[in-house]
């Protein structure tokens, strides 16, 4: 039996879904006074890996190639994704998706630098406000405390672990998706942007490219192939475009 690419997307997001919620039960169980610190900080990072897979997931969902034979399922799939990833609103997130694909890499581009800091830090920190209003992230910032203090008191779950398992990956995948996602495929080379889509693809083997942030480093090819899934873009065989020295 053939299985579509839909049907790839679909089991992908469930397994990357049931790993995340998996990994957080047992995860949260932990006495860390017993655990070594590299075993800590390996878990710390596979649960970031996990929580920046739920962002992915989302983010197929707003290009509608989750679950493109029905776009309402496709939709809400990706509504749940992006709230468990970190409680942020679907509608807004993909209405400022399209705006960076409609003008990738240039001022006004919600993923872009001011056009003036296009230093890392300062780049982050426009990066991660520009996604949520003044109400929204005070809305966003209730509800965290509210579902950390109820899964510690009503769950009887350590602070701790729900800091470095939960709150700690969400922090350490915003990063990722920056520095993998945006910041490397869309700073401006030494000798300029020589594409349309102000894109850069980074040249590492596709086992790395899957690990740093399932292949988000083929960015070319998102960018000229918007509905090609993430798992997918390794199969396109067009020239990668403008590549990373």
């Amino acid at each position: 039996m053939t299985i579509t690419q839909e049907q790839k997307g679909l089991i992908w997001a469930g397994l990357i879904a049931l790993s995340w919620l998996i990994s957080l039960y047992c995860c949260l169980q932990l006495d860390l006074l017993t655990l070594p610190l590299p075993v800590i900080l390996l878990l710390i990072l596979g649960r970031t890996f996990l929580h920046t897979g739920l962002f992915i997931v989302s983010h197929d969902a707003a290009h509608g190639t989750l679950y493109a034979p029905n776009p309402r399922w496709n939709h809400r799939l990706g509504a749940v994704a992006i709230a468990i990833y970190a409680l942020l609103p679907y509608a807004k997130f993909v209405q400022c998706h399209r705006l960076h694909h409609s003008i990738p890499g240039r001022v006004g581009d919600p993923d872009y630098h001011d056009g003036q800091n296009p230093h890392p830090v300062q780049w982050y920190w426009k990066f991660m406000t520009g996604y949520l209003d003044r109400h929204q992230s005070l809305q966003v910032f209730v509800w965290f405390t509210v579902i950390f203090h109820l899964v510690r008191l009503g769950l009887g779950v350590s602070a701790f672990n729900l800091l470095s398992f939960w709150v700690l990956p969400i922090l350490l995948s915003s990063m990722q998706l920056f520095f993998f996602g945006t910041y490397l495929p869309h700073r401006e080379p030494k000798t300029g942007y020589t594409n349309r889509h102000h894109a850069q693809s980074s040249p590492f083997p596709e086992w790395l490219s899957f690990i740093t942030c399932y292949h988000f480093g083929y960015h070319w090819e998102h960018h000229e192939y918007p509905h090609t899934p993430w798992f997918a873009l390794p199969s396109v065989t067009t020239p990668r475009g403008e590549t990373l020295s």
